[in-house]
């Protein structure tokens, strides 16, 4: 039997992988019940097994429940290929009239485009490179009709690569792939999965508008890769200049490194009233054992 104020208390949760299980187990901790949608039967017997309602949709072709909350997190990413996000139109057409208070919609700092390497905050117009970049965007152009006709606050989380436990390149480390040389890389812009769930929960209790969630210390792949095989005892993986790098890598993994840009995280600092749990490689990669 439903409980009285629990719809006014309900958080859904849409697309429940590694970041929503996390996120969902939070919300259940704080005492929100918690709705989640996932496409996959075995997603979902998994999070029922930890107490929450779950849907199983696969928002390509069917239309997912209206669910009365008090909060919507929408995780799910668009199509890998096109330029808009349809799984996300389908979505927000079947809660129109639902209602919610708060929409919390992931999106990427892929947005942004190439920024030369330059600091970019939330002032900075998207300019999105890449068609990836470019579903994102207007992902976040759905997101802020749908809030408007709703009447409720929306927060975009623009996130940055993320990592923790489970989240790690091993087997690409235990294969020997290389890495780009860091005097040839990118800066490239991290958050710790367990900050990315602090984001988003700071996100639906006070946030609007956008927020960059990275660690705020950006450095060169090659730091992420070595730092993780001293962590796990794993050989350091082979250095590549850029022309052995448009021979040997994967296109996902050039696209990455076609773009130049530092993050920086200063409203999600003030957002959360407090230091993220992990700043920096130094102390997020040893979380990651766990």
């Amino acid at each position: 039997m439903k409980t009285v104020g629990e719809a006014e208390n309900r958080a859904y949760v849409v697309g429940c992988g590694d970041v929503g299980r996390r996120l969902g187990q939070a919300l259940m901790a704080a005492g929100h019940p918690v709705t989640a949608l996932v496409r996959r039967p075995d997603s979902a017997r998994r999070l029922a097994s930890l107490g929450m309602t779950v849907s199983v949709v696969d928002l390509d072709s069917q239309t997912p429940p209206a669910v009365e909350a008090k909060w919507i997190f929408y995780l799910v990413p668009p199509p890998g290929e096109g330029e808009d996000d349809p799984r996300l139109g389908r979505f927000l057409r079947a809660q129109d009239g639902a209602g919610p208070e708060a929409l919390v919609l992931l999106s990427t700092t892929a947005v942004y485009g190439d920024a030369g390497g330059t600091w970019v905050d939330e002032s900075v117009p998207p300019r999105p490179a890449t068609a990836r970049g470019r579903r994102r965007l207007e992902a976040e152009r759905r997101a802020v009709d749908a809030a408007r006709r709703w009447s409720a606050r929306l927060a975009i989380l623009r996130v940055a690569g993320i990592y923790g436990p489970g989240r790690l390149p091993l087997e690409r480390l235990r294969r020997g792939e290389p890495v780009l040389a860091p005097e040839c890389s990118p800066p490239s812009n991290r958050i710790h999965v367990d900050d990315l769930v602090d984001a988003c929960l700071a996100a639906a209790e006070r946030g609007e508008g956008v927020y960059n969630v990275a660690d705020g210390h950006p450095s060169p792949m090659s730091d992420y890769f070595e730092g993780i095989a001293r962590l796990f005892d794993l050989p350091s993986p082979p250095r590549i200049d850029r022309a052995e790098a448009e021979r040997c890598l994967s296109p996902g993994m050039l696209s990455y490194l076609s773009e130049s840009r530092r993050i920086d995280n200063s409203r999600l600092l003030r957002l959360l009233g407090r230091p993220l749990r992990y700043p920096d490689l130094t102390s997020g990669l040893p979380a990651c054992r766990d």
